[in-house]
Formats: structure tokens, sequence, C-alpha cells
């Protein structure tokens, strides 16, 4: 009676975890993670670059330099025409300092004739004659003046457009070196040091694993059910018959329905529209990109 009662017990047992084995869950998807494609910003070849798949990588850190010897030329040259440039710059001090001292001159001529007028020693005309010598020595000032000040306008705006393109040089040598823009781990590689890189072709694609997205496909009948940052069961497979389960959040719901796709199950297996989502999961490792997932609401 014992064994009978036993061996009804083991059979019940194995039902229930068989029907328990076969709930299915709530989606299934596989993981994602956001993925960047660092290329120079600058073409030329590759002086340094020592990195290798699988490489973790900080933040800010220096991964390559691009080849800046046409750009140092560029930059000496364009010093070196600006210096020339401005060498011509003329200085109107000294000439109107000379004008100034003809001009005292004269001043000093007209007191001493307006003097010897009044002992009729001198007549007004030469009174009025050095009167117009001052005024046209006035005019030659001012003209001097404005000469110079057209002509140094005219070199300092030569000097305008090489000053210019002198930052956009030393901007280009500055955007040699490639800054990695995250923490994360190195995917690929395209490019070798040695190599030709050119403007806006990728070297490597990195990724923060840390936390990966799940992007999962559910039903009309679900979307009424869930919501942005809600907790969520995510299991992916640990052994045969096991799982390992982690909590995730939702991060993402799409609007808009999509044909199921080929290689994900849904729990009613005729549907035909579905709707995308991602569920944001911190990774212990385990999860790789690509690697299936299953969640439970």
């Amino acid at each position: 009676m014992n064994f009978k009662y036993l061996l009804f017990i083991l059979l019940i047992t194995g039902f229930s975890s068989c029907i328990e084995k076969e709930e299915k869950p709530d989606a299934y998807g596989n993981f994602e993670a956001v993925e960047y494609m660092i290329s120079p910003e600058v073409p030329g070849k590759i002086i340094y670059f020592n990195i290798s798949e699988g490489q973790n990588l900080k933040k800010n850190s220096i991964v390559a330099v691009i080849d800046t010897t046409l750009l140092h030329t560029q930059k000496q040259l364009l010093r070196a025409t600006i210096k020339a440039t401005k060498s011509k710059l003329q200085n109107v001090k000294p000439q109107i300092a000379v004008l100034n001292e003809e001009k005292t001159y004269l001043l000093h001529e007209k007191v001493r004739l307006i003097k010897l007028k009044e002992g009729n020693a001198a007549t007004q005309k030469q009174v009025d004659d050095l009167d117009s010598k001052i005024r046209v020595l006035d005019k030659k000032i001012l003209a001097t003046q404005s000469k110079v000040t057209d002509i140094n306008k005219s070199i300092l705006a030569q000097i305008t457009p090489m000053k210019v393109r002198l930052r956009q040089v030393q901007e280009k040598i500055e955007k040699s070196k490639v800054i990695n823009p995250i923490d994360g781990q190195v995917l690929s590689i395209f490019k070798r040091q040695g190599e030709v890189a050119g403007q806006g072709m990728p070297l490597y694609k990195i990724a923060d694993l840390s936390t990966l997205e799940l992007k999962a496909y559910i039903t009309g009948l679900q979307l009424s059910h869930i919501k942005l940052n809600q907790e969520v069961t995510v299991l992916i497979d640990d052994t045969e018959s096991t799982n390992k389960s982690y909590k995730g959040v939702i991060s993402w719901i799409s609007n808009k329905a999509e044909f199921t796709p080929k290689t994900i199950q849904t729990k009613e297996e005729r549907v035909n529209l579905v709707y995308p989502i991602k569920i944001r999961v911190k990774n212990d490792g385990s999860m790789k990109i690509g690697m299936p997932g299953e969640v439970n609401f």
C-alpha cells in the first residue's frame, strides 16, 4: 500500500513538473547592446593604434593617432606667411612726427612775422602766406594718417583669413587623436596601425556590455498590461533543464505593430502582428549580444 502511494506521488510530481516545464514565457527575444562605430575625424596614416577585440577601454582614453606631419607643415607655412605680411604694416608715427616738427617751425615763424609786422618790418601778405602753408601742412598730416590707415587695413584684411586657416589646421591636429567615447568592450576592429584611414571610416566598434537590452515581442493583448519602467523577470538558459533569472526594466515600447520575426515565438502561435519592446538588464557577464532570452511579466 505504501509502495502504491509513493508511486502515485512520484507520478503526480512528474506530471506537475512537465506542466510547469511546458508553460511558455510571456515573450521571447534576443539581447542587444548600444554599439558605437568609432572613426577618425581627419584622414591619414594611422601611426598609433594598439587595441584588440575583447579589450575593455576606458572613456576618454586615446586609442589611435593619425599622422599630422603635413598639417604641421601647413601650420609652419601659415605662421611664416602671417609674420611676413605683418612686416608690411606701416608705422604712421615717424611720418607724422616729421610733419609736426615742420608745423611747429611754421607756427614759431608766424609769431616772429606778426612781431615784425607790428614794427612795419613785415607785411600782412607774408603772414597770410605762412597761414596758407600751415593749412596745407595740416591737410598733409590728415592725408598721411588716412593713407597709412588704409594700407594697414588692407594688410590686416589679408592676415585675417590666414589666422582662420591656422585655427582650422590646429583643430585638425587636435582631432588627429581618436578619443574613446565610452567605457566598454571592443567588439570588432576594422583597421590596423600603419594603414590609411579615411575621414569617417570606422576603426573599431565598441559597446558597453555592463547593461544589455533584450528586444522582445509581445501581442496586442499583452500591450495593455505593461508599461515603461515596469520590472519584469528575464530568463536565460543555464543548463539543459534550468534557467538563470534576472530582474529587468522595460525601457521602450513601440507604438507600431510589425510582423512577427521568423526567429521569434510568441505566446499565441498564430499571431501575425506583434509589438517590439526593450528590457534593460544588468549583465553579470552571462549575457552576450544576440543571445536569446525570455520574459515573464
